[in-house]
């Protein structure tokens, strides 16, 4: 588990353990003057602590580098609802300009769905800067907000009337059956357990 304490550690002395004093370069003496953590990265080492512990049982978080807090895959398996038994998989990536502004996430996993296209674009408000309904994202907004929004849109949030992929809104609208038997075709293809 990564702790401020340790991030503060490694960005004092650049990761590399230091080199024990000042050196001189071409411009003049070079200190090991320690780095400034970014607010980014103070406000993602006590989320991802927080994430830990608040993690639907349905989602799976894995960071590829453990020192990279801002870079991150979510895995997602529903256990009910039209998607179950399929994993979906989704990047996250949080800018530096967090958090004022939201995570940038997209699904790397094929499916058929209303408010996620085919090529991975998601509707969620809260991912919005700007949304007109007033549930986009907000400074107060956090990573755990985004993920379990993200494991809402397999179900109580899923949104026909405001799809992002409206070839899937109005084949439920015209014949449920035929929407979930694709459903299960994409299950089945791209997103097998």
């Amino acid at each position: 588990m990564i702790t401020l304490a340790r991030k503060k550690k490694e960005s004092g002395n650049g990761g590399s353990g230091g080199n024990g004093g000042s050196t001189t370069g071409s411009n003049g003496p070079l200190s090991d003057a320690p780095k400034r953590i970014s607010i980014r990265e103070f406000l993602l080492v006590k989320e991802v602590q927080e994430l830990e512990q608040n993690l639907p049982s349905t989602c799976k978080v894995t960071f590829h580098d453990p020192n990279v807090l801002s870079e991150f895959t979510l895995v997602i398996s529903p256990n009910e609802g039209f998607w179950c038994g399929g994993r979906f998989k989704f990047s996250i990536l949080v800018p530096e300009e967090y958090n004022m502004a939201p995570p940038k996430v997209k699904c790397l996993t094929k499916l058929w769905h209303p408010n996620i296209s085919v090529d991975g674009d998601i509707c969620l408000s809260l991912l919005r800067l700007n949304s007109i309904d007033g549930l986009g994202w907000a400074p107060t907004r956090r990573l755990k907000d985004v993920i379990w929004g993200l494991n809402s849109l397999f179900t109580d949030l899923l949104n026909f009337d405001d799809p992002l992929n409206i070839e899937a809104a109005e084949q439920y609208s015209k014949d449920k059956e035929r929407f979930q038997a694709k459903v299960r075709e994409y299950v089945s293809a791209y997103a097998r357990r």
